[in-house]
């Protein structure tokens, strides 16, 4: 599974565009991984986002994860849930979902994050590694430092979040994220299909300098 980009929808920031025209704009771009995000919606109106955002990331072949929770993930056929320190417990998680359901989680440091691979996430995201405003429920920044002690200890994917942009993808990327998980480097752009093509790109380039470095090495 790729998880290069990985746009989160956020109504907040999007300039009034609903989850559903964020996902599509954002698979319009080549996003890899969609999540519906939304703390303040009620379960049944998720439901019926979620629904709907399947509807598109199924026919485009681009993976669906739902933010916090499970049940919501499960009513509308995701493919997985993302799970944060206060959600949740992945090994709580692991044991309701049906086989091949990926969970994520979130990690501020290492200790967390061979936790949680341990229990049983698919992949680990980072959170957050820069400062950022929508991430105000997170600790503290883990920062590049971070991210590299997290890299060291965990063999499942590791997704970096959090202030993450053009300007730095390149030293993300460097200290061994697997992904960029983004909102406002997306989201918040007057043309979201734009800004999600130019992103990829640009972490497609960043890997592929990590893959020559790697062979120039040997």
């Amino acid at each position: 599974m790729r998880y290069d980009l990985y746009v989160i929808t956020d109504t907040a920031v999007s300039g009034g565009r609903t989850h559903e025209e964020i996902a599509r704009l954002a698979i319009e771009g080549g996003a890899d991984v969609v999540q519906l995000r939304d703390k303040a919606r009620s379960i049944r109106d998720l439901v019926c986002v979620g629904q709907r955002i399947r509807k598109l990331t199924r026919m485009a072949g681009t993976l669906f994860i739902v933010n916090d929770r499970l049940d919501v993930a499960l009513a509308c056929r995701a493919d997985g849930v993302h799970l944060g320190q206060d959600d949740l417990a992945v090994a709580d998680a692991r044991a309701l979902a049906p086989p091949g359901f990926i969970i994520g989680a979130s990690a501020g440091s290492a200790g967390e994050a061979v936790r949680a691979e341990h229990d049983g996430a698919d992949y680990i995201a980072a959170s957050p590694v820069f400062s950022t405003p929508q991430k105000t429920d997170a600790g503290s920044c883990c920062g590049l430092e971070g991210l590299r002690r997290i890299r060291a200890e965990i063999s499942v994917p590791l997704i970096a979040i959090g202030g993450i942009g053009m300007h730095n993808v390149h030293e993300v990327i460097h200290a061994g994220a697997d992904g960029i998980a983004v909102i406002s480097a997306v989201v918040e752009s007057p043309d979201i299909a734009r800004a999600a093509r130019q992103l990829k790109q640009r972490i497609l380039e960043c890997k592929a300098e990590q893959a020559d470095k790697f062979f120039l090495r040997r």
